[in-house]
């Protein structure tokens, strides 16, 4: 008799082990900072991977050997290929990530200098970064960045500003990493620019609405003022045309008035030149009265 061999036991790999976040009410403010930043930087490469909420299981078969940075990318990895088990598993992607992340924390530094950086190394994280907000309270120094070479991590050379500022280059994100006040900052070398937060994105937002609602206001305000000025106008217009009518209507009475008081003068010229030939008129007949009078007498004088 044949013995069917047992079904192979699927592998459970857990998201999650149930347990917070270590020394959350420390970390989760600047974790939430500087994972929404970079994952906002990356949004629109859908060949790029941000987390730092899942864990990162190395070994085929053995759910116990996991890691979880803090913040994580893996380049050339879809997002769609870690959503699917909601855990990043190196043998499915076909690599590890390529850049970590941890924060200085009092129950993790310790951890995060020693053990955890030798397996990092192991796992073939190409970069492995470490952010002290406090400046060195944990990790001795505020930030360092190590790259992988030959199995063994080396340090990317760090840059300290007279300002405080403390940088370093990342290959891999292509972004330089800032230590600035207790903050990790993100720069973009390439257009010169700093990354945003999700904070500081939404406050920009909210400014800029805000700025675009007063220049709205004030284009209604000068729309109204343009308006006003438009019926100022057309009432200067109506005023000037109706000035222009009366002026048009007085010139058209003086006009007349004058053409009255010529027609006036002539017939008073008319009239004086018929009196004074009606005055010629009669010193003629006045005088060929005399004439006939003295033609008169000169006759009856010659009568016998």
């Amino acid at each position: 008799m044949t013995t069917k061999p047992a079904p192979a036991t699927e592998i459970i790999y857990p998201e999650t082990d149930g347990m917070p976040l270590p020394d959350g009410y420390y970390q989760d403010p600047l974790f939430r900072e500087i994972v929404t930043t970079v994952e906002m930087h990356f949004k629109d490469r859908p060949d790029v991977t941000v987390s730092g909420n899942t864990f990162v299981y190395y070994r085929q078969g053995d759910p116990r050997r996991f890691v979880a940075p803090d913040c994580y990318v893996a380049l050339g990895i879809s997002k769609e290929s870690i959503q699917r088990f909601n855990t990043y598993r190196t043998w499915e992607v076909g690599q590890p990530p390529d850049f970590a992340l941890e924060i200085g924390s009092p129950s993790t530094a310790d951890h995060d200098l020693t053990d955890k950086r030798d397996l990092y190394a192991r796992i073939g994280i190409g970069e492995y970064w470490r952010f002290d907000a406090t400046g060195g309270d944990f990790y001795h120094e505020p930030l360092v960045g190590e790259y992988l070479a030959d199995g063994q991590y080396h340090r990317f050379p760090l840059n300290h500003e007279p300002n405080g500022l403390i940088w370093a280059y990342s290959p891999a994100l292509n972004l330089n990493l800032c230590w600035e006040n207790g903050r990790l900052r993100f720069h973009n070398p390439a257009t010169n620019e700093w990354l945003l937060s999700y904070q500081e994105q939404h406050a920009a937002r909210q400014a800029a609405q805000a700025h675009a609602r007063e220049v709205e206001a004030h284009a209604r305000e000068a729309e109204a003022h343009a308006r006003q000025a438009e019926a100022h106008a057309t009432a200067v217009e109506a005023r000037a045309t109706a000035v222009e009518a009366h002026a048009r209507e007085a010139e058209a009475q003086t006009t007349a008035a004058q053409q009255a008081q010529a027609n006036a003068e002539a017939r008073a010229n008319q009239a004086e030149a018929q009196a004074n030939a009606a005055r010629q008129a009669q010193a003629n007949a006045e005088a060929r009265a005399r004439q006939l009078e003295a033609e008169l007498r000169q006759l009856r004088n010659q009568s016998p």
